[in-house]
């Protein structure tokens, strides 16, 4: 527990799920996240020292981070997010102050939820805050992503830091990673839900073939752009790739193929969620889950006997894992009168085929940032 009268604010920022539009926004495809209710939140206090003394609700450790030397702090088992979103932070201009954080983190992490996203963009929210700064929370989600890039190692695009920053309650976000401009969408779902489950298989990115993906695009765009006037592979449509896709071949031909029909999937998804349309909705869930595990190979025999499950049962119009991949969490579009029975279901067919047992979260679709002066 933490006694908010010790300290001077209280800052959180969402985990996210993907609704539709995996592994393309380091491809400058357009995504469809929506910022959840379960989150990071950093009480904080400035402490008129040189450094910042990190505690955490679910952990007995304490860590001190010297602000003259950040850099040193990449492979401590925790507090290497936090100090990697301070150093860049910095890095990017910013002042910073000494400061006491206790972190609370409600985001499942190995969830593919963006547990990352959300520390490092609730830290450096905090850190302004701390600092007296104004909340930016594009500029924000951007230095968080570079955090993750530089300092994690983890290649990621710009979806999860995004959300986890600009989330709209109530709303996904049609976010263009090209350009970074974002359409909210009402998520209107008539007599339907998303259930969000976790296979609790736990993944690391740094670790998983996240990187090794990405680099694969790379070759296909480089290979593509020798036939195709592109500055990333979502500029293709499927007409297009149809016509130069041939320059391409096994692996890499596959993963491009993903990317480009993954595109088309967000804007079908789009009209889908637009006009209430959650048939089709459904049916979009299904092929992306189908693609990212045929052609991007990213689901694992969990995620796949996960998604497998809930697409068997009556009430589930669609499903499909969310999120990095090899492990993680799926999002389901469950009938709302069909969902214990949805939930029960799953969970039983999943636990037999695994021996793994699953998670059902009850989240909703919240904001990103939100700054609270105690």
């Amino acid at each position: 527990m933490v006694n908010e009268k010790e300290y001077t604010w209280k800052v959180s920022a969402a985990g996210r799920v993907n609704i539709i539009g995996e592994h393309v926004d380091y491809c400058g495809g357009k995504v469809f996240p929506a910022a959840l209710s379960m989150r990071n939140t950093v009480y904080v206090r400035p402490n008129g020292t040189n450094t910042i003394r990190l505690r955490w609700t679910t952990l007995p450790d304490e860590v001190t981070l010297d602000l003259n030397a950040l850099e040193k702090y990449r492979d401590i088992p925790y507090g290497n997010y936090q100090a990697g979103s301070a150093l860049l932070w910095r890095n990017a201009g910013h002042k910073l102050v000494g400061c006491d954080m206790v972190q609370d983190c409600t985001v499942p992490f190995g969830s593919g939820l963006s547990s990352s996203a959300a520390i490092e963009v609730s830290t450096i929210a905090a850190l302004a805050t701390a600092a007296g700064e104004k909340i930016d929370p594009v500029e924000i989600a951007l230095t968080a992503q570079k955090a993750e890039r530089e300092y994690a190692g983890v290649n990621c695009g710009i979806m999860d830091q995004y959300a986890s920053a600009c989330g709209k309650k109530g709303h996904a976000m049609l976010l263009d990673c090209k350009t970074l401009s974002c359409e909210y969408v009402p998520v209107a779902l008539g007599d339907c839900v998303f259930v969000i489950a976790n296979c609790n298989k736990p993944h690391s990115l740094a670790d998983s073939k996240y990187n090794e993906r990405r680099a694969e695009t790379d070759e296909a765009l480089a290979t593509l752009q020798q036939a195709a006037d592109i500055s990333c592979l979502a500029d293709l449509t499927p007409q297009t790739f149809a016509q130069c896709g041939y320059l391409l071949s096994g692996k890499i031909y596959d993963r491009a193929r993903h990317v480009v029909e993954e595109c088309d999937r967000v804007r079908k998804a789009e009209q889908a969620m637009k006009s209430g349309d959650t048939a089709l909705l459904g049916q979009l869930l299904n092929a992306s889950h189908a693609s990212l595990r045929d052609l991007y190979e990213v689901t694992g025999k969990e995620l796949d006997a996960l998604a497998a499950a809930a697409q068997s049962h009556p009430a589930c119009l669609g499903s499909r894992m969310t999120g990095g991949g090899f492990g993680g969490c799926t999002i389901s579009l469950v009938q709302k009168e069909g969902v214990k029975d949805f939930i029960a279901y799953v969970g039983k067919k999943y636990e037999a085929s695994t021996y793994f047992s699953a998670s059902f979260y009850d989240t909703d679709i919240a904001d990103g940032i939100v700054v609270e002066k105690l």
